[in-house]
């Protein structure tokens, strides 16, 4: 009785570290990799078109 204690607890011991090994994986390749392509040499366009109060397109250029 004392037996199969011990190897259950040992099994749901690597249970839950193979699925945090999992998690930690999955987290590593959203951060690593990248989320949309960029054609070779063009610049990533700007998410937003910035404006000033008086609704003149700021200089995003930088």
């Amino acid at each position: 009785m004392v037996g199969d204690a011990g190897s259950g607890a040992a099994r749901e011991l690597l249970l839950v570290l193979a699925v945090a090994l999992a998690g930690l994986l999955l987290a590593v390749v959203a951060v690593f990799t990248p989320w949309h392509a960029a054609p070779d040499g063009a610049s990533p366009a700007a998410p937003v078109e910035l404006r000033s109060p008086t609704e003149q397109p700021a200089n995003t250029v930088g």
